[in-house]
């Protein structure tokens, strides 16, 4: 699972896994404030099952005060899904009239592959939470053919904040958030993935996201770890969203030449903040045009991690995360 951590800050707070019960450290006088940082909860409690562990954080920890929750790793032996842990979740939403942010399946390689995780219909997290203001998921299709990820079309007054991080993530979990109504968001990162892993969305999927008419107040855009970055570059390159970006990423992907170029050659980046395109497969030539935007108009280009490809040659370009 390449370039994926765990995350030691979340919604502006750093991250605190809940202790194990039987800790020799006193309850509860060791305990952080519930409302100053992001509670991560795991099963890495040997013979602790999630919902004991969501019993104990409701037991040691006042809900009503938690504002970020981030949720590992769930399964107690073999990996399971989700649903379960998405039952449980918004069926205390009532307790948590603070929460605003969420991380679902916050899970490195050590304990699952991104492409193994069995996920399940996320939307009744976001109808559950009307006030939540960041959402992340990590994982989507699964190459094991087991519960992938789903999301319907909502409305969400709150929302400013979505990342989907996937080694393949299923067309139509990005044809529903085109589907979407969020009127507050300002960020959305989508991780496309590999094919091999149900990454089967399009550009034409791409459609609502790139019209700019979804949504209104997004300044953050990130279409990355694409298989069909080029074809994903090219219809950017005359997207009427870009016209309201602060920050663009089409990084982690196969990005080539083909695809640098039409940016370059297409509407004008120089009112962005910032442009993410690292691990990509660049000419050097193509990279000092790059490099001449940021030096002229002061757009910080992200042309890290560059990888050689030949495209006389046969050999295949690969996606920073899938398996």
């Amino acid at each position: 699972m390449t370039g994926i951590d765990h995350p030691c800050s979340f919604h502006g707070m750093p991250v605190f896994t809940l202790p194990e019960p039987g800790d020799d450290s006193p309850w509860p006088a060791t305990l952080p404030a519930a409302d100053a940082i992001a509670w991560r909860l795991d099963c890495g409690w040997e013979g602790h099952e999630f919902a004991a562990v969501w019993q104990h954080f409701l037991k040691k920890v006042d809900p009503a005060q938690v504002r970020a929750l981030v949720i590992g790793h769930w399964w107690d032996g073999d990996y399971s899904s989700l649903a379960p842990v998405v039952e449980l979740i918004t069926s205390d939403a009532a307790r948590f009239p603070a929460l605003r942010a969420l991380f679902l399946a916050d899970v490195v390689g050590e304990e699952c592959e991104v492409s193994w995780l069995q996920l399940c219909d996320i939307t009744p997290v976001l109808r559950a939470f009307p006030r939540l203001e960041e959402l992340v998921v990590r994982g989507g299709g699964s190459g094991l053919d087991e519960e992938a990820l789903e999301l319907h079309p909502v409305r969400h007054e709150a929302l400013k904040a979505l990342r989907f991080e996937s080694g393949g993530l299923p067309g139509h979990v990005v044809r529903a958030v085109g589907a979407c109504e969020l009127p507050a968001l300002e960020r959305l990162e989508v991780w496309f993935g590999s094919q091999w892993y149900a990454g089967d969305a399009t550009v034409a999927d791409l459609a609502p996201l790139l019209s700019g008419g979804g949504f209104p107040r997004l300044r953050h855009l990130g279409l990355q770890n694409s298989e069909i970055q080029d074809e994903i570059a090219v219809a950017v390159a005359s997207a009427p969203v870009v016209a309201q970006l602060d920050f663009l990423a089409l990084s982690m992907g196969t990005l080539s030449d083909v695809g640098g170029r039409a940016l370059l050659e297409g509407q004008p980046l120089t009112h962005l903040g910032g442009l993410d395109l690292h691990h990509h497969y660049l000419t050097d030539e193509v990279m000092e045009r790059f490099r001449e935007l940021s030096e002229r108009d002061g757009v910080h280009v992200d042309l890290s991690e560059a990888d050689y490809w030949d495209p006389e040659d046969d050999e295949p370009r690969y996606v920073a995360v899938s398996e």
